[in-house]
């Protein structure tokens, strides 16, 4: 095994929150670490610890292959690749237009996929290979005003199961994270796109009450910080085996616990009761 090419690693999404800390943990460690992201001066502090930038938006292909390109020039590939670019789209179905769905497949899903197709045959050649796929436990749960969302995370946990068996005879790991509730800015990314899409329509009650339960669980001291989730990324990147998934964050094993025993109008009845809780104010 070339340990040059196992020990360089490439971190999507990494201009703020569990990106940009995977990022800094992975350069502590030793690997040579690229960094993309499309705001490429939220990485200026990287490029001070020895990361190498790169400007890239995960749905524009002509970006994902000019990013590849570079890297292949400069590095030959990467042996460990963190798939963490995503966003959180909420709104009611109903009201959310379908190019905005489709935007948020291109960037959860497909574009994080053609990233993994072509940095996939110097994994091959090299007969290793980690490629780790930033979820959630909202790719097991579900929750109302977030079909869309939860959508892309349900679409890349069964996406990385069947890339998993078809690459394992080439040496290569594929991992999925599946967070919970992390200090990021997905909260406030979320929640004023969706009060626009369905905050004065059918749907008004259920996003503002989503809305308020948004606002409490993203604030300083409930949600965890992204470091819990880094740990789990250091943990795969240190295995020789890594298990096929780790979970960790505010509620994940709480809430990954309970879909997994109850039935679905029993899990049904425990998301709406909170969100009912939430439209009385209480």
């Amino acid at each position: 095994m070339d340990e040059r090419f196992s020990r360089t690693a490439l971190v999507t999404g990494a201009s703020s929150g569990m990106g940009k800390d995977i990022a800094f943990k992975l350069i502590n460690e030793g690997l040579t670490v690229y960094v993309a992201a499309r705001r490429i001066d939220k990485m200026r502090d990287l490029e001070q610890a020895g990361a190498r930038l790169i400007a890239m938006d995960i749905s524009k292909e002509d970006e994902v292959t000019a990013a590849v390109d570079l890297i292949t020039r400069e590095s030959g590939g990467v042996g460990i690749l963190v798939n963490n670019a995503g966003f959180g789209m909420y709104g009611a179905i109903e009201d959310t237009a379908i190019q905005d769905a489709r935007y948020q497949f291109e960037v959860n899903l497909f574009g994080l996929a053609r990233l993994t197709q072509m940095l996939l045959p110097a994994m091959r050649d090299h007969k290793f290979g980690k490629i780790i796929n930033l979820s959630s436990i909202g790719g097991k749960i579900y929750s109302p005003l977030g079909g869309w969302y939860h959508a892309t995370k349900h679409a890349l946990e069964g996406w990385s199961d069947c890339l998993r068996l078809e690459v394992e005879q080439f040496g290569i790991n594929v991992v999925l994270i599946e967070p919970g509730l992390i200090q990021t800015e997905f909260g406030d990314v979320v929640m004023e796109p969706m009060l626009e899409r369905s905050g004065s329509g059918a749907y008004s009650e259920l996003a503002n009450a989503n809305a308020k339960a948004v606002v409490g669980a993203y604030k300083d001291g409930v949600a965890s910080p992204p470091g819990v989730i880094t740990e789990l990324v250091l943990k795969a990147v240190r295995s020789a085996k890594p298990q096929t998934r780790y979970h960790g964050g505010k509620m994940a094993t709480m809430l990954l616990f309970f879909r997994r025993w109850l039935s679905d109008r029993a899990f049904d009845k425990l998301i709406m009761s909170q969100v009912t809780r939430m439209m009385k104010g209480a």
